[in-house]
């Protein structure tokens, strides 16, 4: 949706720029701002995440050694392997050994979306700041900034729930429950106890920036929806006898 936006600044009608940084402090200035800082912070915290999950295996020959496999965003867990206790791998009897689930989809969800609202923020920005005379004069800038904020709105919802189960499934895969799931740890003389696993606190603040992501894209909707025609006539309609 930011494309249309961009070209609409290089069409003939835009050409007389005019820098106006008063409307930063406009309602709708300001919480455009605000959704471009949160978006940066929706994709940092869960496009950044880097973890692991840690065992304690004895086997053939190796008492205690921890083992640890390596994960990070987009969480394709699946792909992810434990590293063997020894060069032997335990006399023979450890195998490759792989988490469970492959949580790409709803990652790159959450995060692509962030990425978009980034660009296109800065996008808007541009046209409340040096074209701001031409959005209020032409009533079908408000309407399509108006689609987009509802549109947006309903994307943050729908990734942050998805992102927020997808989450849930990771804490459950790379946790103490992975350990029956290894044949490895089955084989005789062969114990295996959960160490530890990363904090994962960040990611659940990306779930935490995805809700107000949403929040504060709906409201963003309902000042845009106060400056167009469709309120106007709704408030004459309702003012009429």
């Amino acid at each position: 949706w930011c494309w249309f936006l961009l070209a609409a600044l290089v069409s003939p009608m835009m050409l007389g720029f005019r820098m106006d940084f008063s409307m930063l402090l406009e309602p709708l200035g300001f919480v455009k701002v605000l959704e471009w800082v949160l978006a940066v912070f929706a994709f940092t915290t869960c496009g950044g995440f880097q973890g692991e999950t840690a065992l304690l295996v004895s086997c053939e020959g190796v008492v205690n050694k921890t083992i640890t496999a390596s994960f990070a965003y987009p969480f394709r867990l699946n792909t992810v392997v434990f590293s063997a206790p020894d060069p032997k791998g335990c006399g023979g009897t450890w195998t490759d050994v792989y988490l469970m689930g492959n949580f790409s989809s709803s990652a790159q969800l959450f995060v692509t979306l962030a990425a978009l609202v980034f660009l296109y923020c800065i996008t808007a920005l541009v046209v409340y700041i040096g074209y701001n005379h031409v959005y209020q004069q032409n009533n079908k800038f408000p309407l399509t900034d108006l689609a987009i904020s509802v549109l947006t709105a309903f994307l943050w919802l729908v990734s942050t729930f998805v992102w927020a189960k997808a989450l849930a499934d990771i804490k459950v895969s790379t946790g103490a429950s992975i350990i029956p799931g290894i044949d490895s740890c089955k084989a005789p003389g062969t114990t295996c106890h959960f160490l530890s696993v990363t904090n994962m606190g960040v990611l659940n603040v990306s779930v935490v920036f995805g809700l107000l992501n949403m929040i504060l894209w709906a409201g963003n909707a309902w000042l845009i929806y106060k400056d167009t025609n469709l309120h106007n006539q709704w408030k004459r309609i309702s003012e009429s006898p």
